[in-house]
């Protein structure tokens, strides 16, 4: 396993409440990408994401979401 495939952990305060993500750093440059794109911080698209996951995990959930950004 290649160092760039290792997941990167970062934390995020989402509606006062303190959580972190793990992600690989394909999925974290693609997340600041498409928050670009949106006009919005990347703490902005993660709690968008937050806000529409349900009961899935935050993690999994942010790589779903971008995974279908880049599908449409």
């Amino acid at each position: 396993m290649t160092a760039s495939a290792r997941p990167q952990k970062r934390s995020f305060t989402i509606r006062g409440h303190r959580t972190s993500i793990s992600l690989e750093a394909a999925f974290w440059e693609a997340l600041r990408e498409l928050a670009a794109r949106d006009g919005v911080s990347l703490a902005g698209a993660v709690e968008r994401i937050d806000a529409e996951r349900g009961d899935t995990n935050l993690s999994s959930a942010v790589r779903v979401w971008v995974l279908a950004r880049y599908r449409t």
